[in-house]
């Protein structure tokens, strides 16, 4: 299943301008794209809501070949109730480490070289104090399959980054019932299993699949974790979903082999539009614990998640023309608690 890649995971962010310093200032991730929606999704990537929200993809490099954080604010909901289902995502960056203690951000050793901070909702990020990973030389500039230049900025010539994100840590149940469905039925790979801390983990290849040409080599994989918890995951109203892309073609047969396995499928095959972008096709499916799964056609996907160089400034351009706060304090309400 080398075609199958991780893309991202969502979270729902109730404070949008706490968000962005955590994401932008701390972690050092860069605003990848920004776009507003009018109404809820077709696809529920919003959540359940109906109302305006937008979705912000941020992360350390382009959506082709890095694993990134999707997130979704809706206009109306101030915050959300964390549940048990998501446990933490890792990432090695000494430079966050170092953001975090300078900008008086809360953080906890939890083990050599390693903190845990906390983002804006409650959400667990684990920050490993070492130098962002790289991969060996990189050339002045590439061309992509399509003959345009991807140029390499002056102060990372020679070297090739790779993804500093590692995994994604999931609560489960039942971790062999986990195990099978996400292998055996997705086509991940087990790579490690520790019977010990009762964790699993899981890619569907060693390194992230990247469409330009050659780069030096290609960054590793984001990882997926499972972790059995001994009891019921507790989704809350924060819950996320996380999202892989495959051949467009393959979107048909994997809902096919899920209704045929007896799984849920929250979203049967679905067209979502973006304004101004490429349509894309998604499946969303639920786990045996109810994580929801996003399957999407790489071939448009790609398409959609070129990054926008005006991205930064259409987030903080939304974010000073967003009066739901003030309106909600005009009419003596609050914005829901979801």
């Amino acid at each position: 299943m080398a075609l199958r890649r991780a893309l991202h995971f969502v979270f729902k962010v109730g404070d949008r301008s706490k968000t962005a310093t955590f994401y932008r200032d701390v972690l050092g991730m860069k605003i990848l794209r920004h776009e507003e929606f009018e109404e809820g999704c077709r696809a529920t990537c919003n959540g359940p809501y109906d109302g305006k929200w937008s979705k912000t993809m941020v992360g350390f490099g382009p959506e082709d070949d890095h694993f990134v954080a999707e997130l979704t604010y809706n206009y109306g909901v101030g915050e959300y109730r964390l549940g048990n289902d998501f446990l933490g995502l890792t990432l090695q960056s000494s430079q966050a480490v170092s953001n975090a203690k300078r900008l008086g951000w809360p953080l906890t050793e939890v083990g050599e070289a390693l903190y845990l901070v906390e983002a804006p909702g409650g959400y667990h990020f684990y920050l490993v104090d070492k130098d962002q990973p790289h991969n060996g030389s990189l050339p002045q500039a590439s061309h992509n399959k399509l003959g345009e230049v991807w140029p390499i900025p002056p102060d990372r010539a020679g070297v090739t980054e790779s993804d500093p994100v590692q995994k994604v840590c999931l609560a489960v149940s039942d971790l062999p019932k986990s195990t099978h469905y996400w292998s055996s039925l997705l086509g991940m790979k087990v790579m490690e299993r520790n019977e010990e801390k009762k964790t699993v983990l899981l890619g569907f290849t060693d390194t992230q699949v990247c469409e330009r040409e050659t780069l030096g080599s290609t960054p590793q994989e984001c990882k997926l974790e499972l972790y059995n918890i001994g009891g019921t995951v507790d989704h809350g109203t924060a819950f996320g979903r996380i999202a892989f892309s495959c051949p467009h073609k393959q979107l048909p047969d994997l809902e096919a082999l899920m209704t045929k396995e007896n799984y849920k499928i929250l979203t049967p095959l679905v067209s979502l539009d973006t304004p101004g972008k490429a349509t894309v096709e998604v499946v969303i499916l639920a786990d045996p614990d109810g994580h929801e799964i996003c399957f999407v056609g790489d071939e448009a996907f790609r398409q959609l998640s070129q990054m926008d160089p005006s991205g930064n400034a259409l987030l903080d351009k939304a974010m000073a023309e967003d009066k739901s706060d003030e309106w909600f304090a005009k009419h003596n309400k609050q914005k829901a608690s979801a």
